[in-house]
């Protein structure tokens, strides 16, 4: 029933359609007023730090934490946000702000700048943030599909609390896709998820300690594969998996979880191929290298869009509450 087991480092090595995924867990400290990380930046390779110092990482910022303005073409991110905020902002002239629960699916398609900023608006506590990007391919015929962004709010995401033969728990949080009888909320239009039969799901599932749990089957040609990014043990189908491994397993038969003395938390990933060549370079993923080529030059030549935003790392007030504006001007609020 298993594939391989690999150990995870920054970014995860996923199976198509997914191109990949990064977990972020950062131990922010309280804001300084501004957004940004209370004390000093000295030691940070500031525009480029990655490293894990004091528990948490400024990533491309230099004053807010986070990833300002850069492009994509040719694929999807989906951001799924369990604990922080983040703060949106795009070349279609699209805002939010998100989190605790909350998931953006954004479809870069045919060209698309955002910002992705991680405010730390609480100045008399920490600001802890844990999120999952992941990246999933568009096949050929939607690759130059028109940029879009849906959010998944937390109280429209499906929770299933299942219990074992002796009563303990485990939680399915049902991102995508199906799992039994209980459906996700729809992804963006033009994803390859939107396809009932791409059999793409993605569930975050939490087990009590010792909790047993039998994942569905799907297909025979789904690639599924198990993230254990947290707990000390786990076994599936009796065959032990370490802690920070991932599993890649045969989706056809039922799976068999089994949990070690401590909470465990699982990211599953799974769908049906696209199975089309892949040419990635940087913030793009088409299917030819000459492909990449022309997405490097259309981006000199419209920037796709440009910028409509005073700042290259913009974020929104600290009194801002959960909202979407889209680029039609429509807007979504949540408390």
């Amino acid at each position: 029933m298993i594939k391989n087991i690999k150990p995870l480092g920054f970014m995860w090595e996923t199976s198509d359609p997914f191109l990949f995924c990064v977990h972020h867990q950062d131990a922010y400290p309280a804001g300084n007023g501004e957004m940004g990380p209370t004390g000093s930046l000295a030691g940070r390779n500031i525009g480029q730090d990655f490293e894990l110092k004091d528990g948490w990482r400024m990533y491309h910022g230099d004053r807010v934490p986070g990833f300002p303005a850069h492009p994509h073409r040719g694929f999807e991110t989906v951001t799924v946000v369990l604990e922080g905020l983040v703060d949106h902002f795009d070349s279609a002239g699209a805002a939010g702000r998100y989190g605790n629960g909350d998931v953006q699916w954004m479809t870069a398609g045919a060209g698309l700048q955002h910002a992705e900023m991680f405010p730390l608006i609480k100045e008399n506590q920490s600001n802890p943030m844990e999120l999952f990007q992941i990246w999933l391919n568009l096949p050929k015929v939607s690759k130059l599909a028109k940029p879009d962004y849906k959010m998944l709010w937390s109280e429209s995401i499906p929770i299933i609390e299942a219990d074992d033969k002796s009563g303990r728990k485990s939680q399915i949080r049902v991102i995508a896709g199906k799992y039994l009888e209980t459906t996700a909320p729809a992804p963006a239009p033009d994803s390859w998820a939107a396809s009932p039969e791409n059999e793409v799901a993605i569930w975050v599932i939490t087990l009590q300690s010792a909790a047993e749990l039998i994942l569905p089957p799907a297909m025979k040609d789904i690639n599924r594969t198990l993230f254990f990014y947290e707990g000390s043990s786990l076994e599936v189908n009796d065959t032990k998996i370490a802690a920070y491994h991932s599993a890649q397993i045969h989706s056809q038969k039922e799976l068999f979880i089994k949990n070690g003395p401590d909470q465990s938390r699982i990211l599953v990933l799974q769908g049906k191929p696209i199975g089309e060549p892949v040419a990635k370079y940087g913030p793009f993923v088409m299917n030819t290298s000459s492909e990449i080529q022309q997405a490097f030059e259309d981006f000199r030549l419209t920037r796709f869009g440009g910028w409509p935003w005073d700042r290259h790392d913009p974020v929104h007030p600290a009194s801002q509450g959960r909202f979407a504006r889209y680029a039609d001007g429509t807007e979504d609020k949540k408390s």
